[in-house]
């Protein structure tokens, strides 16, 4: 492969969850964000959270960004121009977690770029209701999720990932072999297991209903986990319906 400097961050980079108590200064936050903001967009809906309230941000973190979808102030421009927004909210919130996961990357990297530790924070959406409390959030901003950041206490390896073949698929999507999806559940949980990384976090997903457990930090690997996430947890969209109904985004057809 190719190396460059930009190349090596990306590849090695990963979640921290332990940070010195270091604050990076004003001129690195204004620096992160201002890469952030060139990232590609369909119309800049989105917008960026910080806090720096010492013991109150996850895994002591120097730095907490929450990035959000941010409608409210498109609508401000929007008036200025006698416009206002007839796009239904489905459309409307999927170009926005676009303009919004691009930018939250943008972050990341130019973080690591400048030494600095991140782990994404993915149930914000859940509790959406609380951060418009906690930062007084106006009508039509969602928030995506949210990104600690910091200088790393910690050195930890990266993760693994697909394998390219189970990944990039060139001119048609693959029927896939019982052989390639065995390899690549292979890889991911070899990767994790070669790690310890369940049993280093004393972790699994506990079983619901009446599934026997038979698995062990030994044999207990990624697919066990996502299968468990993805095969037991939030079953209903009724909770992030009410969610985006607190943040003024209508997904039932009210709005049509």
């Amino acid at each position: 492969m190719i190396q460059n400097p930009i190349i090596e961050a990306m590849l090695n980079r990963k979640s921290i969850r332990k940070y010195t108590d270091g604050m990076p200064s004003d001129e690195v936050i204004e620096t992160i964000v201002r890469a952030a903001q060139q990232a590609p967009f369909a119309a800049q809906m989105c917008s960026l959270l910080l806090s720096r309230k010492k013991g109150q941000i996850p895994f002591s973190a120097p730095l907490l960004f929450t990035v959000c979808v941010d409608a409210y102030k498109l609508e401000q421009i929007m008036a200025r121009r006698n416009w206002s927004i007839a796009c239904n909210d489905l459309s409307l919130l999927l170009y926005g977690i676009q303009d919004a996961v691009l930018m939250a990357e943008n972050l990341v990297i130019a973080g690591e770029s400048l030494e600095l530790g991140s782990c994404f924070i993915g149930n914000a959406p859940y509790r959406a209701e609380s951060i418009i409390k906690s930062y007084q959030l106006p009508r039509r901003v969602f928030p995506v999720v949210q990104l600690t950041m910091g200088y790393p206490a910690e050195n930890p390896p990266p993760r693994p990932r697909y394998p390219i073949d189970y990944f990039l698929f060139e001119n048609e999507y693959p029927r896939f072999s019982d052989e390639t999806v065995e390899r690549a559940m292979k890889e991911m949980d070899g990767g994790f297991q070669a790690q310890d990384y369940y049993r280093r976090a004393n972790y699994m997903v506990p079983l619901e209903g009446d599934r026997e457990e038979t698995f062990t930090f030994d044999t207990y690997g990624w697919t066990e986990h996502m299968g468990r996430k993805w095969g037991q947890w939030l079953t209903s969209s009724k909770d992030i319906l009410a969610q985006l109904s607190a943040c003024g985004f209508d997904l039932t057809g009210g709005n049509e």
